[in-house]
């Protein structure tokens, strides 16, 4: 191990941001020999684990906003719309997934993928309005399209929306249901997004090749994957990582509901450019990934907000370990339950040992799908909290796309929305050197002091690390 964490810090940047990606991405060998093959049916297939997984939660809460993915772009520049709407519709005639819904035939739900779907972008024009009222506007009017439900059986599960402030000045948003896409997804969008527009803007046709895979390929193929000798070996894996896992009792404002609710806020702050650079060099010091570091971190604020010492924390990982899938939109991520055992008082290179060896052991075991996982472990249920762990973190390294193309500039337009899947999730984006963070978190639980007071306590703990 000694030697493995020199040769580690001896890396290159680049190197070690390629190892780490393989870490989060990249599922065993065994596994992911054979190539993802044509499926049989061209229009009707059956759904992905995750996907059933999505519909079943749309059954038992209906017009929910929960599972909604709003993704603001604000475009600086003189915009081309006749390109941007061409663009977006090339995107739309690309990927399967957004042309898919989902009805139920024969008492089972099926995925069926329309031949074509014309992308409707309206265009608000705010420049009517005062100076000072049109970014407020263009925000409470994304933040209601991004709680208007999707129609999973009707669909489309893809609505855009495109706001002028002023005539240099446009806010972009793309409101995709998860149940056809996710956050690497977005990445896809984006850099699609850019690629295409140019083309469009300056007269050529699309530059970008034919997709060999779709991802109701990637379905049937999943389906056919979760037999045999390495399945069982990752299932029994699980069952004796998470024997006995208890629920991870947070000191919460306000009683439990009986029933879980999804009402939520977030409380975004920043970790410095310094200080993120400091926990960039510890981990190439430690021979971890800034993933690891940062998960000891928050596990480490969790047991001194609730005295445990046996913490599990959900993460999702990115679920494509077939390089054809790395070029689509869909719902693809997994998560994994990671359980590390904080007793004995350990010191924080310690912990990190502890928690390298549990990320090692969740990536070689990351095949089984969440879902699949749940059927086979069968937790005891309570319909106050969700199974297996309370809490998730997550460190957004998938590929965002581009700042600049064809005369613009491309900012990300935060769409504020009001819903929490879990009591606390954390979410850290790398920004250059910085780290942008959000804890969102379930409002029948937690007033907002609660979670500022708990972001600043993060902070903290990562100056002492």
């Amino acid at each position: 191990m000694s030697d493995l964490r020199r040769r580690i810090a001896k890396l290159s940047p680049e190197k070690r941001a390629l190892l780490e990606k393989r870490l989060m991405s990249e599922s065993s060998a065994n596994a992911t020999a054979r190539a993802i093959p044509p499926r049989k049916k061209a229009n009707h297939c059956e759904l992905s684990f995750a996907q059933r997984r999505l519909w079943f939660f749309d059954r038992l809460e209906p017009d929910s906003p929960l599972y909604n993915i709003p993704l603001g772009m604000r475009l600086t520049g003189g915009l081309d719309v006749d390109a941007l709407r061409r663009a977006l519709n090339e995107i739309v005639r690309r990927h399967e997934a957004l042309r898919t819904t989902f009805p139920v035939e024969s008492g089972q739900p099926v995925q069926v993928i329309a031949e074509r779907l014309a992308l409707e972008v309206p265009l608000e024009d705010l420049t009517t309005l005062p100076d000072s009222q049109r970014e407020a506007e263009a925000e409470r009017l994304l933040a209601a399209e991004a709680m208007r439900p999707f129609d999973l059986a009707a669909g489309p599960l893809i609505r855009a929306r495109l706001i002028r402030i002023a005539s240099n000045l446009h806010v972009l948003m793309l409101n995709v249901h998860h149940i056809v896409s996710d956050g690497w997804s977005s990445g896809v969008i984006h850099t699609e997004l850019s690629t295409l527009y140019q083309a469009f803007r300056e007269g050529r046709e699309s530059p970008l090749p034919d997709l060999a895979v779709q991802y109701a390929d990637f379905a049937a193929w999943q389906k056919d994957q979760l037999d045999g000798e390495v399945l069982d070996k990752q299932f029994a894996h699980w069952k004796y990582k998470l024997a006995g896992a208890a629920m991870l009792e947070l000191p919460t404002d306000k009683p439990r509901p009986r029933v879980q609710t999804y009402n939520g806020d977030t409380c975004s702050f920043d970790i410095s450019a310094d200080l993120g650079d400091s926990l960039k060099r510890l981990s190439r010091e430690r021979g971890v990934t800034l993933f690891m570091t940062l998960m000891a971190a928050f596990r480490t604020l969790l047991y001194r907000y609730t005295g445990q010492t046996d913490v599990v924390v959900g993460t999702p990982t990115a679920n494509r370990s077939r390089i054809e899938t790395e070029s689509l939109i869909g719902f693809f991520v997994n998560t994994l339950a990671l359980r590390t055992d904080l007793a004995g008082d350990p010191s924080f290179d310690e912990l990190l040992m502890r928690e390298r060896q549990t990320s090692f052991d969740a990536y070689e075991n990351q095949d089984i799908p969440f879902e699949r996982l749940l059927e086979k472990l069968q937790p005891e249920r309570n319909l106050s909290y969700p199974p297996l762990f309370q809490v998730l973190f997550a460190l957004q390294n998938a590929p965002r796309g581009i700042r600049k193309f064809a005369g613009l500039a491309l900012d990300t337009f935060l769409v504020r929305t009001k819903t929490a899947k879990f009591d606390l999730m954390l979410l850290v984006t790398e920004d250059g050197a910085a780290l942008k963070c959000r804890l969102e978190y379930n409002t029948d639980l937690f007033e907002s002091a609660t979670i500022e007071r708990m972001a600043t306590h993060l902070t903290l703990l990562l100056e002492g690390v």
